[in-house]
């Protein structure tokens, strides 16, 4: 890749370098085995001296063009793709977590990343501590406990869609010497590359923007290469790995230690490991990232404009719209928009609401977002559901929010159908 390509050449050429003969489209291999041609090949694999593919849940030529693309999207040091954005986030926590430890973050986060934070590894003995991210620095800090791992957060929250505040979190992070964690899926690194602003790992779910069409589950996990673990809080990323002959990764691997980590060990043990199809698949949607994301938020930022002026819209939160408490933040972090997801509040609460999304002919009801196709639905009776009323508030789902992702068609199109939404109403 030349240093000199622009993120829009990279989504259609990055990752993948054919050589004369080869194919111009990135292969799929789908296959679960390779080939060697001396045992000491194979032996140099198992040792990690030697680069290669051992077996497709460890690595696959296909996932290694989407995780290079992705490493060179994001300006990382290396990825590693998973079989969901739920996984990536898993492994990007037990790749430096155990029993015992901590976990600091924002409040307003997916509702599954939620859960899983809240309910499931306090099963495994790793406590977590939610706090507003709109708190002070040093409330957040109190907050904080020795054994306290990473700092998390998303740089759009979903569904609140608040903007995360980058430079007071990263200034949290470095006091606390933890890594700092956030979520950039809503975003896509399209309009915001988190680790320009002191982000030192960042995670995706591949299933939404990046696929693009709603076809193939993923994630993925970036390192910055940033920080430093050496610092005495992270045994395993500096005492011998018995697993893989003693190796001791900070050591042997340098600003790539965590990321090699977590494919040779988090990814080989626990095997979240992602469909070469999926990743081929995500890897064409890539292809087109840069064209959909201008697109979407296109389309939100005029549907956002037709809601507020709408009588049957009590509120309307997107951070492009002028107005929004989030606006001057978003234009700080965010290149061009604020990608395509929208919430807004429909007078007449849930009765009102069902006979509105009844009425729509070209928004479907689903449970997605970053897809091509616009979508929307309810995430206190959806995707929320999982989490009690203060929690729903606490995340920013209120019970007459309604979350849309917009699409990439006409626009107009899409207000058209709304107005006969609305005409139920009537």
């Amino acid at each position: 890749m030349s240093k000199e390509w622009n993120f829009d050449t990279i989504c259609v050429q990055g990752g993948y370098n054919p050589k004369s003969g080869d194919p111009r489209v990135a292969p799929l291999y789908q296959s679960t085995t390779y080939k060697y041609d001396t045992p000491e090949d194979l032996a140099g694999l198992f040792a990690l001296t030697k680069e290669g593919h051992l077996y497709t849940r460890i690595s696959n030529p296909t996932v290694a063009v989407l995780e290079d693309k992705y490493t060179q999207l994001e300006k990382g040091v290396g990825a590693v793709a998973t079989a969901s954005g739920q996984a990536a986030i898993l492994l990007a926590v037990l790749n430096i977590c155990e029993e015992g430890d901590h976990i600091l973050s924002s409040a307003t986060i997916y509702g599954g990343t939620f859960n899983l934070f809240n309910v499931t590894l306090k099963r495994y003995g790793i406590d977590v501590t939610f706090v507003d991210p709109e708190a002070d620095e040093e409330e957040i800090l109190k907050a904080a406990k020795p054994n306290t791992k990473f700092l998390f957060g998303e740089t759009i929250g979903n569904p609140g869609l608040n903007i995360l505040d980058f430079d007071k979190f990263s200034r949290i992070a470095k006091k606390l010497d933890i890594p700092f964690i956030v979520d950039n899926t809503v975003a896509s690194p399209y309009l915001c590359n988190p680790f320009d602003f002191g982000v030192d790992i960042v995670v995706h779910s591949t299933s939404k923007y990046s696929d693009g069409h709603a076809t193939a589950l993923g994630g993925i996990v970036v390192d910055g290469g940033t920080f430093n673990w050496d610092n005495g809080k992270f045994k395993g990323l500096v005492e011998p790995d018995e697993s893989y002959h003693g190796v001791k990764y900070v050591e042997t691997f340098g600003n790539a230690a965590y990321i090699t980590k977590l494919r040779v060990q988090m990814l080989r043990d626990l095997g979240a490991s992602p469909s070469p199809f999926n990743a081929y698949l995500t890897n064409l949607g890539l292809e087109t990232l840069h064209l959909r994301m201008e697109r979407h938020s296109y389309n939100a930022l005029e549907l956002a404009r037709y809601l507020d002026k709408n009588p049957n819209v009590s509120w309307v939160n997107y951070p492009f719209l002028e107005g929004n408490k989030y606006y001057g933040r978003a234009h700080k972090y965010l290149k061009t928009g604020a990608s395509g997801l929208l919430t807004f509040g429909i007078k007449g609460g849930v009765e009102a609401a069902t006979k509105f999304s009844k009425g729509l002919e070209l928004v479907a009801l689903a449970v997605h977002l970053g897809d091509a196709r616009t979508s929307l639905l309810h995430p206190a009776s959806t995707t929320h559901s999982q989490l009690s009323e203060e929690e729903q508030i606490k995340s920013g789902v209120a019970p007459d929010l309604i979350r849309v992702s917009v699409g990439i068609e006409k626009v107009e199109d899409l207000i058209r159908d709304f107005e006969k939404g609305f005409n139920k109403l009537k």
